[in-house]
């Protein structure tokens, strides 16, 4: 397979001898058809040549339509657009969509130039080469149309005209479009789903970011707020959505055919990111929650099968909690929330019609594990803490979307746990948000959560900042303000925040005034303003290392960085210090809280005074920073794991584990402390340590699976999760019961896991056990679905093409996607190499030249999937090298195909490489940044950066503690 270009696989080229040459001139013929109706379309001129065909000279790019931000000169009030999705191919292939658009603005500074926002859509009016009309509002003559184009690279329809627009009259631009409905995720889009061998497909929208302008022409920037008036035409047995009520569903016939038109009701004041319109042949569940209306729409059998259930009992409670957290009523009539076949996000906040995946919604007992029901709670708690903060009050720019995400990813905790409060769902943010961005904000290329607005201009920059540090270190600092504010604190400046802007939009400054408000009516004692505490947070990238030294009680800070050595060449105006809010205690006993203010502090508190007195910071990690203790103090705490381990809260044993790994790694202490840290394990049941632990210990494994260490790591795993494993045999009565408390349900998954990979006969032969009697018996399946997805990777690694196959037909045939998530990532866990090659290939649809094929064998795999499938393969130590050589080679068709802003790029090249720990690769690397610089990486940019910086931080750690495990592991192993 060529690295760039196109490529005929050996099942075209048989067929196509097969079929003859008559065959080959149909798919040239459709190609060219293809390709010609989707430039007529979706393509558009450059702005050499006027709508009259009249070429002009370029001017230079200081022009207003070559800025990517809309001029401040008028003001959208309100749209009334009609949308018309074709469910059926026309005749050369294409699914299109038409519709009309009036938009009513404002002037509010003199102006003979109007720019609004088109993307890949073919404009006309009534064969009005002008391609929009202007009137004016109170029936005068507006100024005329002097000429109108489409600026491709910004995104506008630019309409210019001979006079000055007036300040303060109102105008409207009416735009006629028609653009297709393709398959791309993004904007309004299609998602196909088989229905008792029929295929059937969805109209549907993602907005977020900067998708609106795809679906018709608008102002498409958040503060742009406006009223929208949606009517949607569809077929005849067909559901229509948006974000309103449906008002007015009637019959009608248009050219000949009949359709129904529903009209909805006129949203709020929004944002066109928060737009929604569907148009399926779905179902729906509903209930109400006081005066709201809450339905989930899914595939009819999915909602007849109940999987609809679960989220239609979670919804009602969590809207409420949301309600009184606030303090502040929800704004619509109705909550829908919808589940898609193809859909590139998790989900999507819009207003009033929620969007997610499959697997983020449905549920099934009989197949869903405890992990996707929480995954399910979280979610719509993420997603409906939005309502209010982010559609209600929104940010006026993408600089601070870290706030709008950071703070869902915060709260959607509460909400779960407010929903499921056996749980203790509540800690669990520390695994997976703050230690999961420590490892992205500890490298030098890290960055600010608030960029500065001059720094987000164009689509993909927008794009690139959905990221861990937006949501996972927005969360994290978020959830430190709260606790020192106190949480009462917190939620009575977000409600006078909330209120005061509600259908408006905000800076993340304005959330500190009204915190700073409250805690000044409450009489809450800072060391400085909330401004001046949390901009060291917001606005400087990385977090401290707090040392504590108990034989003096000095405290200090410093930027912590993964690798010591990485040049950091981002300035702070801080210097990389913070105020630093300390928790601890020592032994049992709690002490005074306090402020680490300056580099260094003495607080004699901390002082130790006898030798088995030993001091733990942090406490719950409530902080945004690592902990780095003195020797001897660290050796107290080690002997406390040791005899009694339950004496530490269990956050703060996953803490220490996770501080010392870390801290090992940027060489503040010996890489033998967290090594020993670990010994104490054989005796720790809670899951927590242990995830912590493993997701530590996997750091080794990328280093070290391909060296002859790795027999060294597998004994001394083996030796410490044998207990463990054991442990969950004993509790579930070899394994026939499931474990009562949630985490010890994820744990039992760790011990299973574990067991297996490193060799335990035992776990192998349960798992093969189960995995066969499955093969033999395809219709009932003995594995609780809690433990699929590791029996199902276990049984696949262990097995070969027969195992292989058998999961292969399970995930075609599984009509939840639940369980083909599920089976999708353990076909990753093939130990042969050319059956994970194989499946590359299904990852990626064939390109039109291979029409023939396409036609004979659809998508392997969904476009959602796909770049995760390929990471999934390059965990496997096997399927590394296979996928990143698969992911160069196929690099310029993954970025067209999947745009440069899908949000998975940076997840893909970061998945795929991860494990770079040579020179070799290191150079392959930089080979792959310069050999597609033109192509571009487009929301991945920064991944690639943060690549080159993680392989280069890899090969030192290497080289300096190889030979150190090595001899550690030799000792901790043997008898």
């Amino acid at each position: 397979m060529a690295a760039k270009g196109f490529f005929i696989s050996k099942a075209v080229g048989v067929v196509g001898i097969i079929l003859g040459a008559g065959a080959v001139a149909t798919i040239i013929v459709l190609s060219v058809a293809y390709s010609q109706e989707k430039s007529k379309n979706v393509e558009v001129n450059p702005t050499t040549t006027t709508t009259t065909g009249v070429p002009v000279t370029t001017p230079a790019l200081n022009e207003p339509w070559h800025q990517y931000r809309l001029p401040d000169s008028i003001l959208p009030d309100s749209y009334e657009v009609t949308l018309w999705p074709r469910l059926t191919e026309n005749s050369v292939g294409l699914y299109i969509f038409t519709g009309d658009s009036e938009v009513t603005f404002r002037c509010v500074k003199e102006t003979d130039l109007i720019l609004i926002h088109s993307n890949k859509l073919n404009l006309t009016v009534n064969g009005n080469s002008k391609l929009a009309t202007l009137t004016a509002e109170d029936g005068s003559m507006p100024p005329a149309i002097t000429d109108t184009w489409l600026e491709v690279r910004t995104q506008y329809l630019v309409v210019k005209l001979n006079g000055n627009l007036k300040v303060g009259q109102r105008y409207v631009l009416r735009t006629d479009f028609t653009g297709e409905l393709a398959d791309d995720l993004g904007g309004f889009y299609r998602s196909v789903y088989m229905e008792d061998g029929v295929e059937k497909v969805v109209a549907t929208t993602q907005m977020q970011p900067t998708d609106a302008r795809k679906a018709f022409p608008c102002f498409d920037e958040p503060a742009m707020k406006a009223i929208f008036n949606i009517t949607l035409i569809h077929p005849r047995g067909t559901v229509g959505l948006s974000n309103g009520m449906d008002i007015e569903t009637v019959n009608v016939t248009i050219d000949k055919m009949e359709v129904t038109r529903t009209k909805f009701a006129p949203t709020p004041k929004m944002s066109t990111y928060l737009l929604a319109f569907i148009v399926s042949d779905y179902d729906y569940i509903q209930a109400m929650e006081g005066d709201v209306s809450i339905r989930i729409f899914a595939r009819r059998k999915a909602i007849a099968a109940g999987q609809g259930e679960y989220a239609l009992n979670v919804t009602g409670p969590i809207l409420k909690f949301f309600e009184t957290y606030y303090n502040a009523t929800y704004p619509l009539k109705k909550s829908d929330q919808i589940a898609l076949p193809d859909f590139n996000a998790g989900a999507m906040e819009n207003w009033g019609l929620i969007t997610y995946r499959e697997t983020a919604l449905l549920y099934d007992p009989d197949v869903s594990s405890n992990g996707n029901k929480e995954r399910i709670a979280t979610i719509i708690a993420h997603e409906l803490a939005h309502m209010w903060f982010g559609n209600l009050v929104t940010l006026k720019w993408w600089n601070d979307l870290w706030l709008n995400e950071g703070f869902a990813s915060y709260v959607e905790y509460l909400g779960a746990d407010y929903a499921e409060p056996a749980w203790g769902v509540k800690d669990l943010i520390v695994l997976g948000d703050v230690h999961r961005v420590f490892a992205v904000d500890a490298l030098a290329s890290s960055h600010p959560l608030s960029s500065k607005e001059e720094e987000i201009q164009r689509p993909e920059q927008i794009s690139e900042l959905f990221d861990a540090i937006s949501y996972s270190k927005g969360a994290s600092v978020l959830r430190m303000l709260s606790n020192f504010l106190s949480e009462d604190v917190f939620v009575i400046g977000l409600s006078t925040y909330l209120n005061q802007f509600a259908f408006s939009n905000t800076v993340y400054t304005d959330l500190w005034n009204h915190l700073q408000a409250a805690a000044e009516k409450t009489g809450t004692k800072l060391p400085a303003t909330v401004h001046d505490i949390m901009n060291r947070w917001v606005l400087q990238m990385g977090f401290p290392v707090v040392s504590i030294d108990t034989a003096t009680g000095t405290v200090t800070q410093q930027h912590f960085l993964l690798d010591p050595d990485s040049v950091v060449d981002r300035p702070s105006e801080f210097n990389y210090t913070w105020y630093v809010p300390i928790t601890w205690q020592k032994n049992s006993v709690k002490g005074a809280d306090f402020w680490l203010l300056e580099k260094s502090d003495l607080n004699n508190d901390l002082k130790t005074t006898s030798a088995d007195q030993w001091v733990l910071a942090n406490l719950n990690v409530a902080g945004y920073y690592r902990v780095k203790y003195d020797d001897a103090n660290y050796a107290r705490l080690q002997n406390q794991l040791t005899m009694a381990h339950e004496l530490i809260p269990v956050i703060n044993r996953a803490q220490l584990i996770d501080d010392a790994f870390n801290l090992a790694r940027a060489k503040l202490v010996p890489t033998t402390l967290p090594l020993e840290m670990t010994k104490y394990l054989n005796n720790e049941r809670e899951y927590m340590p242990w995830e912590s632990a493993l997701d530590n210990l996997d750091f080794f494994y990328l280093m070290f699976d391909r060296t002859e260490i790795y027999g060294l790591l597998q004994t001394y795993i083996m030796k410490q999760v044998e207990p463990l494993f054991n442990h969950y045999k004993d509790i579930t009565a070899d394994w026939t019961k499931v474990p009562e408390r949630h985490t010890d349900q994820y744990n039992q998954v760790n011990a299973l896991r574990m067991a297996c990979s490193t060799g335990i006969e035992a776990c192998t032969d349960l798992v093969t056990k189960w995995y066969g009697s499955w093969m033999n018996n395809t219709q009932n399946n003995p594995i609780h679905p809690n433990l699929r997805s590791v029996v199902y990777c276990s049984a696949i690694a262990a097995g070969g093409v027969k195992e292989w196959d058998h999961g292969w037909k399970m995930f075609k045939e599984a009509t939840i996607a639940i369980e083909q998530d599920k089976l999708r990532a353990a076909l990753a866990c093939a130990s042969q190499p050319w059956l994970l090659n194989r499946y590359l290939e299904y990852t990626l649809k064939p390109d039109m030249i291979q029409y023939l094929e396409y036609t004979l064998k659809p998508d392997m795999i969904r476009k959602q999937d796909a770049t995760s499938t390929i990471v999934y393969i390059a965990n496997n130590v096997v399927g590394q090298p296979l996928a990143w050589d698969f992911m160069r080679a196929n690099w310029v068709y993954i970025f067209n195909e999947y745009g440069g802003g899908s949000f998975s790029f940076s997840n893909l090249i970061n998945g795929v490489t991860k494990r770079f720990s040579t020179e070799f690769e290191l150079k392959q690397l930089q080979q792959f940044k310069q050999d597609y610089a033109d192509v571009g990486f487009g929301s991945g940019t920064l991944a690639v950066e943060q690549s080159i910086e993680r392989t280069q931080a890899n090969i030192k750690w290497v080289a300096e503690n190889k030979v150190i495990v090595e001899t550690w592991l030799k000792s901790a192993i043997s008898p």
